[in-house]
């Protein structure tokens, strides 16, 4: 049994990352782009130390990323030697709009990115759109204090009604917001969110998050209207967590972690908010505010599939302590004696895919995309830009066989697969060049130096050949 000849084979990249070009053709300041590199960059990221300008002490990768703000009709082109059917990426609001609450958007902005549209149309190469992807200006967040503010609401459907019908006929497929979940996590990075001492950081962050699910439905219903052919998929950052033992208490630890990823997909897919999550902040004192309307919106307008990041599983061990934690990302997990690690601590589960997989589509019986999945690791390059990325290979080999056993033998309806990230850019989650993701290696340091020159690793002609040979061939 193969794949459908419809999957669409691909890779993902967010604005924040890979554009650079922070300052031109009258782009805002956004939150992403004073998230510096070092010590500081998790304080910032998570609200706890508020920086809402440049600091001349600090490097921000953002500025920069990979330049493919001048770079992209080169990079589109090695996608479409890969041979992708689609390139997941996202819009930088605040080129679009350079504060965020202006009435009339930025043209050089919109400019730009129906160039990059019509460039990957050029090498028949869908465009999987996510509309904010850790992403808002700066501006908002000083006047409104980001999406804690229900305003946020108005000001993000402004700029989808603009962006949808500016590209209708260009983009079929969006998401309205990059991995949704992160905002319990990431709150700055996620949401705009910075706290003042004292605050009740639960219910901000709660209260945001609604926010965003209401902004997320009436943008669904808008595109919907906009343009009837367009898909609109949530996203969230996936990976089971399993129990560390059979000790009840893991097993319900685990239970209740797993509840936290998929809560607010509850609510965009099932169009209500579940009765274990009501109840849990209804004991913790962060229940949001709702207008009257606000369960009608939700229950109205549910996405048209759920798309997922998965990197790892989790794990969880109530009787452990701090040393049995793995290094892991923004997620806590304890130290899974079953699995290998990568460079920087994370749990290579393939496996765990296909059980992940499994989970989200049992629960919610909608079409599923992997829009991002991939190793981040340290590459040696030869004097030739050339690199022996045989451990990309091996990860990316027997996620996608996972893959396939969920479609095939347990028939998990799932759209398309883009790795995280065709191209090296910046990690988001340690400002780092280092942390190398790509088939396409580009000469740049932790700190910016470097030519940018592109070059194709091993895994570039690997992945060739898995999309030119639908799945089939993986060795």
């Amino acid at each position: 049994m193969t794949l459908n000849v419809n999957f669409l084979w691909g890779g993902a990249t967010a604005a924040n990352q890979c554009e650079g070009g922070y300052d031109q053709d009258g782009r805002g300041l956004a939150n992403v782009d004073v998230c510096p590199i070092g010590e500081r960059r998790s304080l910032v990221i998570t609200g706890k130390q508020r920086m809402y300008d440049f600091d001349e002490n600090e490097y921000y990768p953002a500025k920069k990323g990979i330049d493919m703000y001048h770079y992209f009709k080169e990079d589109i082109q090695l996608f479409a030697e890969m041979g992708f059917k689609v390139y997941r990426m996202s819009i930088a609001w605040s080129r679009i709009f350079p504060l965020g609450d202006e009435d009339k958007p930025n043209e050089a902005g919109l400019q730009f990115y129906e160039n990059i549209f019509k460039e990957c149309h050029k090498y028949n190469i869908e465009p999987l759109v996510t509309i904010t992807h850790f992403d808002c200006p700066i501006h908002l967040i000083k006047k409104y204090g980001g999406w804690r503010n229900r305003k946020m609401i108005d000001f993000y459907l402004n700029l989808c009604e603009v962006i949808f019908k500016r590209y209708k006929g260009l983009v079929k497929y969006w998401l309205t917001f990059n991995e949704i979940n992160m905002i319990l996590h990431a709150p700055f990075m996620g949401a705009g969110l910075s706290f003042e001492k004292g605050e009740n950081e639960g219910k901000i962050k709660y209260q945001a998050a609604h926010h965003e699910l209401i902004a997320s439905a009436k943008a669904t219903k808008l595109a919907h209207e906009i343009d009837e052919n367009s898909l609109v998929g949530c996203m969230f950052a996936a990976g089971s967590v399993y129990p560390y033992s059979c000790n009840p208490n893991d097993v319900w630890e685990a239970t209740k972690l797993d509840r936290e990823s998929y809560f607010f997909v509850d609510v965009q897919a099932r169009g209500k908010y579940p009765n274990y999550a009501l109840k849990e902040m209804e004991r913790n004192g962060t229940l949001p505010i709702m207008e009257k309307d606000d369960e009608e919106i939700l229950a109205k307008y549910t996405v048209d599939f759920i798309s997922l990041s998965y990197y790892n599983s989790r794990c969880v061990k109530t009787d452990g302590d701090e040393k049995d934690n793995a290094e892991g990302n923004l997620f806590a997990s304890a130290k899974n004696p079953y699995l290998e690690y990568s460079q920087w601590g994370w749990p290579i589960d393939p496996l765990g895919l296909r059980i992940t997989l499994n989970h989200v589509y049992d629960r919610y019986e909608k079409p599923l995309f992997i829009v991002e999945n991939g190793l981040g690791a340290k590459d040696e390059v030869d004097e030739n830009g050339y690199v022996e990325d045989d451990y990309r290979i091996d990860y990316l080999r027997e996620h996608i066989k996972a893959m396939k056993d969920a479609i095939e033998l347990d028939g998990v309806d799932i759209i398309g697969y883009t790795t995280w990230a065709p191209i090296d850019l910046v990690s988001a989650g340690s400002g780092e060049m280092e942390k190398r993701y790509g088939f396409i290696y580009v000469d740049q340091d932790n700190k910016g130096n470097g030519t940018l020159k592109r070059s194709k690793k091993k895994s570039f002609y690997w992945y060739k050949k898995v999309i030119f040979t639908n799945g089939e061939d993986l060795d």
